[in-house]
């Protein structure tokens, strides 16, 4: 489903599309009424002052983007997908929410991630292991290449794994803007796994692949 630029898949062991579309509107149009009145969320590239009384969506992304020392709207499809998926979960014992490439989910049984890596050697060829007892979690993936999403780096994909979706989000593209070069990789993903709560982090660059944490790569092809 689609609404305004979210773009959600949402897969659940019962039919919960009306609940989903009918919360992602719901999200929108809070994030649409704070813009409103804090312009520079929209804009911002670095985290900004937190207003009172504010929605949770929106605490969220201000959270996720000071650690991360991204701009809130770095966050904003992660938060998306764990608010919906965390709702969703009281209908259903599984939940998986992808939003533009990046997911929250919550599993009862393994499941693989594919990763997309653009023109890399990797790409559609490996995937990420996840095993019901690390979710629910978010799983989020950064390009410079891939997408239209604003990157200061040149990573084909940097993938972060976090218990919260919107801090998985965050991170991914802080990571990804630090990546220049191959000699970036390394320091990149030790970044990722110094902020608190972040479990996993995957960079690739070309043929160059970069892993640190608690992530399981498989081969899908």
């Amino acid at each position: 489903m689609k609404v305004e630029t979210s773009d959600l898949c949402v897969r659940a062991l019962c039919d919960l599309s009306q609940e989903a579309e009918r919360l992602l509107r719901i999200l929108r149009q809070q994030l649409r009424a704070h813009i409103a009145i804090q312009d520079e969320f929209l804009t911002s590239l670095v985290p900004i002052k937190k207003l009172d009384g504010i929605p949770a969506i929106v605490h969220k992304m201000y959270w996720a983007s000071e650690l991360a020392h991204v701009g809130p709207m770095a966050a904003v499809a992660g938060a998306i997908a764990e608010i919906i998926g965390r709702a969703l979960l009281e209908k259903s014992d599984e939940v998986i929410i992808e939003n533009g490439g990046d997911i929250w989910l919550a599993l009862k049984k393994q499941g693989i991630i594919g990763l997309y890596a653009g023109r890399s050697p990797f790409s559609s060829k490996i995937g990420i292991m996840v095993h019901p007892e690390q979710t629910p979690m978010g799983v989020c993936t950064s390009s410079a290449r891939v997408g239209h999403s604003l990157s200061f780096g040149k990573a084909d994909a940097v993938t972060i794994g976090a218990k919260d979706a919107a801090l998985a989000d965050a991170v991914a593209t802080e990571t990804c803007n630090r990546i220049r070069g191959e000699y970036d990789l390394e320091g990149a993903v030790n970044f990722a796994l110094s902020i608190e709560g972040v479990t996993g982090a995957l960079a690739i660059l070309d043929d160059k692949i970069a892993i640190k944490g608690d992530i399981e790569l498989t081969n899908i092809a």
